[in-house]
């Protein structure tokens, strides 16, 4: 399967949306197809073999909409353009607007003369500016399916039907009621009004993606590449493949993956990782597409094409990300569905309504014209997808990837987060914290112990290299070298037996009780001797992070109880626990013991999240409600965790509780103005509390409702989640 992702034009609501989906869904060849309305685009998974792109694009053009792929002129160029066409047809429809509103404000408007150039520039207004909601309702109706467009132009051409009969048979109707007032001002406003709610919709919807189009920007479109004889060319970045060699200079943009073949600098890599200081870049080095070479020049051996980098692979993510439904998006799916057929059902009752209840036939006809146009469907589609594209891009800007929108719903709904130690709560690098030697220690002795620890192949020995190293020892000629299994190792020197090993060698060699003391480091002890004298004791302990104990006061602050589960000793877990604040430790853990722990939280009703560098604690990552992996951005799958973050700091992870609370809040918000607004807007405009609404006026309270819900979604942009 290749997946690709296209724009698709004149979608008019979330109707518009699904219909595309199920056309392309339907496909043979196709296995998923996923519209995002508020991004408009639309991701597909084909077999090649089976379908083409060609295929696909005929598809949605038959079902009434437009899709820009790679054959196509510029994107950037066709929305330019259509934005070009759209301000004409506003311009004209504004125009045209005022012209008849101007004719019927006045005396003039009651004469027949009048009239007719009134329905002359209105006919003009709908078959010009209000053409496409003709043609895409009438597409619609082959589809045997309904959206917002029907409803404009069941309004429009209902208002405008209507007029035309009374100025062609006035004496018809004013022998039966309908007076003589014609509403070509309504149908023309409502053309105006309905246009420059979809400009602004647009507009807003545009702001929402713009985290992809940054994310994007950051790729060069070409780059320079070397050729076997020396010589350069520029060629475009689509055009570069594995094995390539590319020159960057100082100052420019990395355009690929690579390897540094050579050439010494530093680069920029806080678009990937956040970190603001300049990362060291020798031959052999990776090098990653979007970040800066700030100072040599440099030559990459290309291993990645474009699209496969490891920043293409995090825009596809985001996208992935925003187009993703979460599960409270579903419900108004479904009512958006089937909301033009309830609306146009309610409409009708409202015509017969008033006509039976003894109202002129005028006003049942303007009361059922303004039902039609005031019911906004686009609201309670964009409610939900807005806000989850603003606030996964919100993420992204922040170096945040979250998979897709249940992860992001799911994570403000957490209880409890669970928190590996080892790598996330600490350094996972173990430090030398004390060092007793006895002065009965020579320089010699040590240089003993550095010789045993150099052979030996325990994780810690090169911890203890390091620091005897520190110290300006240098290793002494050692014979019969042995490594004693969970104890330690031993070496001779000048015919005496050394050691350097655990409390439990320490006691085999007889050295006093008194001399072995447990540290108040709770970390690792290592005794080092010479027969049965103590020379010197090395404790290691790996050290808690700087921003952990803050990161888990942030979480705790926002509700959620914090454990730390490790697989280290008691003694190591509790210290480590009760430094950082955590709500609860569980030591001498097995992978598998910590997903049964996990297991257990659910079955208590907690909504879990969990924590880890994704790896070790895979299983339990997969148990938990909400997975986020922790580590360096540049090794991580980011495909795998729900969440991932690019480093193993702690602080970020209150961004992302914060970020996905304020996002919710903001969906619900979206979907509580959405259904109030129906919900009073429809028998508002049916007259039923004795309002008579001029359609005109029911249409601009439409376009402000779906403005405001894409507006509200973009407070999001100002939002601080640091």
């Amino acid at each position: 399967m290749v997946k690709k992702t296209f724009e698709v034009t004149d979608m008019s609501c979330v109707v518009c949306a699904s219909n595309v989906e199920r056309t392309v869904q339907a496909l043979k060849g196709v296995g998923i197809a996923k519209v995002n309305f508020a991004a408009n685009e639309l991701t597909v998974h084909f077999d090649p073999r089976i379908i083409n792109i060609q295929q696909i694009k005929a598809a949605v053009e038959a079902a009434g909409y437009g899709l820009v792929t790679d054959g196509d002129i510029d994107e950037e160029e066709l929305r330019r353009e259509k934005y070009r066409n759209h301000i004409i047809r506003l311009a004209a429809a504004w125009a045209t607007a005022i012209a008849v509103m101007s004719i019927s404000m006045t005396s003039l408007g009651t004469q027949a003369t009048w009239q007719w150039a009134t329905a002359i520039i209105a006919t003009v207004s709908l078959a010009y500016c209000g053409r496409r909601f003709y043609e895409r309702a009438w597409q619609m109706v082959k589809q045997h399916s309904a959206n917002m467009d029907t409803l404009v132009a069941l309004s429009t051409a209902s208002a405008w039907v209507f007029s035309i009969f009374q100025i062609a048979f006035p004496d018809f109707a004013a022998k039966h009621g309908m007076g003589n007032h014609v509403y070509f001002d309504s149908a023309t406003m409502i053309v105006a009004f309905v246009l420059t709610g979809r400009l602004l919709e647009e507009k807003a919807k545009n702001s929402t993606s713009s985290a992809i189009r940054s994310l994007i920007d950051l790729q060069p479109s070409n780059a320079t590449v070397l050729d076997d004889c020396g010589g350069s060319r520029l060629v475009d970045i689509k055009d570069i493949h594995a094995g390539d060699i590319v020159l960057v200079k100082p100052g420019g943009r990395i355009p690929v993956d690579g390897t540094v073949s050579q050439g010494d600098t530093y680069v920029d890599e806080s678009m990937l990782t956040g970190e603001p200081m300049q990362v060291a870049k020798h031959k052999g080095d990776k090098v990653f597409a979007g970040t800066i070479n700030k100072n040599g020049a440099i030559t990459v051996c290309v291993t990645a094409d474009a699209d496969t980098t490891l920043l293409a692979r995090i825009v596809d993510s985001v996208r992935d990300a925003q187009g993703s439904k979460a599960p409270v998006q579903r419900v108004a799916d479904v009512i958006s569905r089937y909301f033009t057929y309830v609306v146009v059902t309610f409409a009708a009752i409202t015509l017969i309504g008033w006509i039976i209840a003894g109202g002129s036939v005028a006003t049942a006809v303007i009361c059922a014209v303004s039902v039609l146009v005031i019911a906004c469907p686009c609201a309670l589609g964009l409610a939900t997808p807005t806000a989850i594209t603003v606030g996964i891009g919100k993420a992204a800007e922040h170096h945040i990837l979250i998979k897709d929108a249940t992860a992001l719903e799911r994570i403000c709904k957490a209880t409890d987060i669970v928190l590996d130690k080892t790598g996330t709560i600490t350094e996972g690098k173990p430090i030398v914290v004390s060092a007793k030697i006895s002065a009965d220690a020579t320089d010699e002795d040590l240089g003993v112990m550095l010789a045993a620890e150099k052979q030996s192949e325990h994780p810690l020995a090169g911890v203890l290299v390091a620091s005897l190293e520190d110290r300006g020892i240098t290793p002494s000629n050692t014979d019969k070298f042995a490594a004693i299994v969970g104890k330690g190792v031993e070496a001779h020197h000048n015919g005496q037996l050394y050691w350097v090993g655990s409390e439990l060698m320490a006691h085999e060699r007889n050295v006093k009780n008194s001399d072995i003391k447990a540290n108040a480091h709770g970390g690792t002890t290592i005794y080092f001797g010479c027969g049965n004298r103590l020379l010197a004791v090395f404790v290691l302990a790996d050290m808690v992070k700087e921003t952990s104990a803050p990161a888990i006061a942030s979480l705790k602050r926002l509700g959620l109880r914090v454990y730390m589960l490790t697989g280290d000793n008691n003694a190591s877990a509790a210290r480590v626990a009760e430094e950082v604040g955590a709500t609860g430790f569980k030591a001498e853990m097995l992978p598998d013991d910590k997903e049964k722990y996990i297991l257990d939280m659910q079955h208590r009703g907690r909504i879990v999240a969990m924590a880890g560098d994704g790896i070790n604690d895979s299983s339990a990552l997969a148990r938990a409600d909400v997975s986020i992996a922790m580590g360096n951005g540049t090794d991580i799958a980011i495909e795998t965790a729900m969440v991932t973050l690019p480093t193993s700091d702690l602080q970020m992870l209150p961004r992302v509780v914060r970020l996905s609370k304020k996002t919710m809040r903001i969906v619900h918000q979206n979907l509580f103005w959405a259904f109030i607004y129906n919900i009073i807007g429809l028998p508002v405009a049916a007259g039923l509390f004795g309002i008579m609404l001029d359609p005109m006026w029911a249409s601009a309270a439409m376009a402000v409702s779906s403005v405001t819900v894409v507006l509200n979604s973009l407070r999001l942009k100002l939002v601080k989640v640091k």
